[in-house]
């Protein structure tokens, strides 16, 4: 994400009032810009087929039938994620470009092929009772998802996010317009097809990218599944954030007392995903700051640190680079705490009004504060994660990342068992604590750094910049 910053910077350089708004909005929409335009698609969908629908029932179904696609499409991809993204850091420091186009095709193989046959097996096994039509919608959607968030780590090393942003608009934007007019002739198979014709030409938008840019004599290759070269740790840690963020979702919607069957085995809970729903649209001005400071500011300390490591700089130039980079990393995540502290007391102060401008009850305000705390605190928790990441502290963030999920299915469960005024309180516990540990585990790195680099990883300094 590195390259984020040098966009960033690029806007911040003319310092005035409009450019620093600028980097603010480009930065939260780069941040977490595709899953929100994905989940504001699905509502303006939604509202669209109301003016026309006989009934609510189906816009549900497609509403519960999408989050399902994006949670399971994230769940499975998120094991190859992080591991690519590092085997594409790794082939691009080591200038070897003609290796990551094969690889990625590779890539491409292996998720279509797992996610066709996992969506086969459930078409004709959970699914079997439903309507084909809408079980092949449902496959070929579940398929594109996965290649799109696959594709979305091969563009970050292009750089062109602008362009990457308006694929994403003119995708998400094409199939609200599909649905205006496949909704009143196929009705719910309407609507989903429409989100799958939208995805089609974002994933043709994204390929002509990345051919644009990248080129190689091979077509494929699978180096970036041999053992030398990928890193299951990252495996892990991409599977287990992704089970983490949804598993507190899942677990309400097939609890029985939260949740409802809504179409063939889906189910979902009224009671609290309209919340959670709103609480994760709060993180975009804590992803702006994350990514305007971690990524601007952090990177650049970082960088210069390790050249200086690796060009036998002197000792006060190593401290002074040490120094700023810790700095730098305590100023955003104090910043990002400081912003999202700011929504917190905003929805505490407005929550009410919000659920009247939205049109959901006012019953749902104590979980919409405790989800927006929860919310929050991922995005500290995500800015811990990529402060690891770039250090290389793998076995840290696994453990972590492991620990998310235990402790958000343990305490969900709790939290179910005792009573709705505990609802929310799960996932905002587990994500406390994993915050805690994460900072802590930061300040102990930082506290040790000369060390950490000059005794226990003197043969891997050559590597360390990605």
């Amino acid at each position: 994400m590195a390259g984020i910053g040098f966009e960033i910077r690029k806007i911040l350089h003319k310092d005035n009032l409009t450019s620093t708004l600028a980097a603010y909005s480009y930065a939260g929409l780069i941040g977490s810009g595709p899953l929100i335009l994905s989940v504001v698609s699905i509502q303006l969908i939604s509202l669209f087929s109301l003016s026309v629908a006989h009934t609510h029932f189906p816009i549900v179904q497609f509403q519960v039938s999408l989050t399902y696609l994006i949670a399971a499409s994230q769940i499975l991809t998120g094991a190859v994620q992080l591991m690519f993204t590092r085997y594409i850091s790794d082939r691009l420091f080591g200038n070897e470009n003609g290796m990551v186009l094969p690889s990625y095709h590779a890539v491409l193989v292996v998720v279509t092929l797992v996610a066709g046959i996992l969506g086969l097996t459930l078409c004709f096994t959970a699914f079997a009772g439903m309507d084909i039509g809408y079980r092949l919608l449902m496959l070929m959607a579940f398929v594109l998802l996965c290649n799109i968030w696959c594709g979305i780590i091969f563009l970050s090393g292009i750089k062109q996010y602008r362009a990457i942003l308006l694929l994403f608009v003119v995708g998400y934007g094409s199939a609200v317009i599909f649905a205006w007019f496949l909704f009143p002739l196929f009705g719910l198979n309407g609507l989903i097809g429409s989100f799958v014709l939208g995805h089609v030409l974002l994933i043709f938008g994204m390929h002509a990218l990345i051919y644009r840019n990248f080129r190689s004599d091979k077509y494929i290759s699978w180096q970036v599944f041999d053992r030398r070269f990928n890193y299951p740790r990252l495996g892990v840690v991409g599977l287990c954030y992704y089970l983490g963020e949804w598993l507190h979702k899942i677990q309400f919607w097939y609890y029985p007392f939260t949740g409802q069957p809504v179409i063939g085995p889906l189910h979902a809970s009224f009671i609290y995903d309209y919340p959670i729903f709103l609480s994760y649209l709060a993180v975009l001005p804590g992803m702006a700051f994350f990514l305007l400071r971690i990524e601007t500011d952090f990177v650049e300390y970082y960088n210069a640190f390790y050249d200086a490591v690796r060009s036998g700089g002197t000792y006060e130039h190593l401290q002074n680079m040490r120094n700023m980079m810790v700095r730098g990393v305590r100023t955003g995540l104090y910043e990002v705490l400081k912003i999202q502290g700011i929504v917190v007391l905003l929805v505490f102060a407005f929550g009410q009004d919000l659920l009247h401008l939205v049109g959901i009850s006012v019953y749902y305000l104590p979980l919409l504060r405790i989800d927006t705390i929860s919310a929050s605190l991922q995005v500290l928790f995500l800015v811990a994660i990529n402060v690891f990441l770039y250090i290389d502290r793998q076995r840290v963030v696994m453990i972590l990342s492991v620990l998310f999920v235990v402790l958000t299915g343990l305490f969900t469960w709790v939290t179910l068992k005792v009573g709705p005024e505990t609802y929310g309180y799960g996932f905002a516990l587990s994500s406390f604590v994993v915050v805690l540990m994460a900072i802590f585990y930061l300040e102990q790195y930082f506290s040790e750094l000369e060390y950490e680099t000059y005794m226990l990883h003197q043969d891997d300094l050559v590597y360390s910049h990605h």
